[in-house]
């Protein structure tokens, strides 16, 4: 990621000072806050995919880092209003708006957030790209929305699974991807390649979150998390499917239960690695990888394709 974000140095700085100026406010206390989020926001992900991509299909220009601004503040608005519905009081090491400033003032926050992406498209008549990120935020919210239905009655199936994940991760990966392409193109046949392959990444993206539930390693969230908040993830799927009627019957009565000991936590993870469920789902999520590359190779060969494929291998190869 530190080489990806070297070759893009001069780009991030100028996406910085578009963001930055994207989320001014006259009002004192919504400045501070914008200024606390910019502090502590993550490793900029989405935006370094619309501008790889950008730069993969053409000439990074100012509608580039518009589309990179516009997606980074969608993404920090969800990122907002889903601490607040998790009730959640840390994000990336931080404390939430939410925790800071209370819920009223972190859902206020989110909306002043997605109005000021809406108004740097609607301002500038970047409706194509409006268009492409605006879907993504109705796909995230249907996603949340069917996993919430489905958690009820614990009948998550491989087929639902993938319709959540695509709608709830990698809908707005897809979505940099294209506005990306989009931005320096305005080909609507290149755009849709490319958020093509944002969609296969981002599945991948999330597998590759639901394996570190059941690994050792420090990855920012405790192990068995997951199964802690009921989440129905690829490994303890597949588990469910191959497992017998009693040990399937034994997992689900747990996983029911709110209040989950340590060592029925352990249960169930040690129960998905001998089941085979982290094979089979790291299986799974090469697979996805390799067909992200697949049509990456459609395009030349170029410095921006071989950072876009060092960035496929991070999204795989990460340990957090």
């Amino acid at each position: 990621m530190n080489e990806i974000k070297k070759y893009l140095r001069k780009e991030l700085a100028e996406f910085e000072i578009n963001f930055n100026k994207a989320v001014e406010s006259n009002v004192s206390l919504l400045d501070n806050i914008m200024k606390y989020i910019v502090k502590t926001k993550g490793k900029q992900l989405r935006p370094i995919f619309v501008i790889l991509s950008g730069k993969l299909c053409g000439e990074v220009n100012e509608k580039t880092y518009r589309a990179a601004s516009l997606i980074e503040l969608l993404h920090t608005a969800t990122l907002v209003h889903d601490d607040v519905v998790d009730d959640a009081n840390k994000r990336r090491s931080f404390f939430s708006i939410n925790a800071l400033w209370k819920n009223k003032i972190a859902v206020l926050v989110g909306d002043y957030l997605l109005s000021k992406g809406l108004l740097l498209s609607l301002n500038n008549k970047d409706f194509k790209i409006l268009e492409i990120l605006a879907t993504a935020v109705k796909d995230m919210s249907e996603g949340e929305l069917l996993q919430a239905e489905k958690a009820r009655k614990l009948d998550i199936t491989e087929e639902i699974y993938f319709n959540i994940i695509q709608c709830k991760t990698a809908s707005l990966i897809s979505s940099a991807c294209s506005a990306g392409a989009y931005s320096t193109t305005e080909n609507e046949f290149i755009s849709d390649r490319m958020k093509l392959f944002g969609e296969k990444v981002g599945i991948a993206f999330q597998i590759k979150d639901d394996l570190f539930d059941y690994g050792k390693e420090d990855v920012g969230k405790p192990t068995g998390n997951d199964i802690k908040e009921k989440k129905m993830t690829l490994p303890l799927i597949y588990t469910l499917n191959h497992c017998d009627k009693a040990t399937k019957n034994k997992i689900i009565s747990i996983f029911k239960n709110p209040a989950k000991k340590k060592h029925e936590v352990k249960y169930i993870i040690d129960t998905v690695v001998e089941t085979g469920g982290i094979r089979y789902s790291t299986d799974s999520m090469m697979m996805y990888k390799k067909q992200a590359i697949d049509i990456l190779n459609e395009f030349d060969d170029s410095e921006a394709k071989t950072n876009m494929i060092q960035l496929v291998d991070y999204i795989t190869d990460r340990n957090y």
